[in-house]
């Protein structure tokens, strides 16, 4: 059933997109059962579903959805809120998951530079392994600077063409 519009709904399509966009997720380097939550998530209309949802409509346990969660709310793709009037918690996919998830890759990628710069001192700048630290230390320092640039054209894109 559409949740938006109450019309009936191919509940084993609604079920292979859900694997195979968690496969791709899988390729990507995700581990299979939050990329499997993650993908039910998506599926789903309000983009929230408790832990009994998810355990149903993926055929998991409810420790594996715990697992998942915890895993997918550190790296901030969902985030948990409690069910109104309940002790049951839900967890929310936003819309904006991906500009979020980038978003704090940076610090970690800041991190990753400091520790570079670091390993470069140590290591020396004209050793073959100061070397290589210090092109993986301007390739991140590159990337941090793209990304950055293409967040603020995305936030412009975003408004533009799906007014958020």
């Amino acid at each position: 059933m559409n949740e938006a519009t109450g019309e009936a709904r191919d509940a084993e399509a609604v079920s292979r997109f859900v694997e195979h966009f968690a496969a791709q997720l899988v390729e990507a380097g995700m581990p299979r059962m939050p990329a499997r939550v993650f993908s039910a998530l998506l599926a789903s209309d309000a983009g929230v579903l408790t832990s009994a949802e998810l355990g149903e409509r993926l055929r998991i346990s409810p420790a594996a959805v715990s697992g998942a969660v915890r895993y997918l709310a550190q790296v901030r793709l969902v985030s948990r809120e409690r069910e109104p009037g309940s002790r049951r918690e839900r967890y929310r996919v936003h819309s904006d998951q991906w500009f979020e998830a980038l978003t704090n890759r940076e610090a970690l990628i800041r991190r990753w530079e400091d520790s570079l710069r670091e390993g470069v001192e140590s290591l020396g700048a004209d050793t073959p392994a100061g070397r290589r630290l210090a092109e993986t230390l301007a390739f991140f320092e590159f990337v941090e600077r793209d990304v950055a640039e293409m967040m603020e054209r995305w936030r412009v894109y975003r408004e533009q063409t799906l007014g958020r």
